[in-house]
């Protein structure tokens, strides 16, 4: 990083990326040896072992800058300390509920990833570039799930209607800005996030409408919720990833 007064802001980005996909690779990762048929039990690990990993690139990232290491940063945070969106802490739910959230986040990484591809800031954009290439199979996956349920029968379209109604207003924490990244945006680093939502709103309505959905634009929250803000349920999330690494805090694995 060329300029120390972007550093900083960086720092917090990039945070806030690796962060979002540790939540949701431990979430999914909770579906091992759960999920409804053999093959897509083998599939949504792998899946989850992809987010896994770009958790690491971004940590890794942010390491270059800070100095600080991923294991640190993953076992020894509290919860306030952490800057995922509460949409990926919320609990596994079922499988529509799961597959749905898988969805959204994809549809915003679809959008958000060529924007950062295109960036100013190396390191970040090779980054990008390496992770949207996974991230298009995960949308593709997500996706066929999305119209066998919707279409499928009259529970499965119920069951991902239900998780419409509960997951679309926490989806919209996806594109809330942190305070320092106008900074990045300025510097050509981060793309704007009214423009991403834009974006994720015209390639997701009309493929839930397809799916058979209703939008629930009015549902609750209808406020932007800040990355600090988080739900008891990251609590235990928390508690159970680092139990182990907390017992020893100075063991070498």
């Amino acid at each position: 990083m060329n300029d120390p007064a972007l550093a900083a802001p960086l720092a917090d980005r990039l945070l806030a990326l690796a962060d979002d996909e540790l939540i949701l690779a431990h979430r999914n990762s909770e579906w091992a040896g759960h999920a409804p048929i053999l093959e897509e039990d083998i599939a949504f690990a792998n899946l989850a072992l992809d987010e896994m990993g770009h958790a690491a690139l971004w940590y890794g990232l942010r390491e270059a800058l800070t100095g600080e290491t991923a294991d640190k940063l993953i076992f020894f945070r509290d919860a306030g300390a952490y800057r995922n969106v509460q949409l990926l802490e919320l609990p596994r739910g079922d499988w529509a509920f799961s597959m749905l959230r898988q969805y959204l986040f994809d549809a915003a990484e679809s959008v958000t990833l060529p924007h950062l591809a295109a960036g100013s800031y190396r390191p970040l954009a090779e980054a990008a570039a390496k992770i949207a290439t996974e991230e298009r199979y995960h949308l593709r996956h997500t996706s066929l799930w999305l119209r066998r349920l919707g279409l499928g029968t009259a529970e499965s379209h119920a069951r991902l209607q239900a998780a419409l109604d509960m997951l679309w207003p926490y989806a919209r924490q996806l594109f809330v800005p942190l305070p320092s990244d106008a900074a990045l945006v300025a510097a050509d680093i981060i793309p704007d996030a009214a423009t991403l939502r834009r974006e994720w709103d015209g390639l997701t309505r009309p493929f839930l409408v397809e799916c058979g959905l209703v939008i629930p634009d009015n549902a609750l929250p209808r406020r932007d919720i800040p990355r600090t803000e988080h739900t008891e349920h990251l609590v235990g999330l928390l508690a159970e990833m680092q139990s182990v690494a907390r017992l020893d805090p100075t063991a070498e694995w």
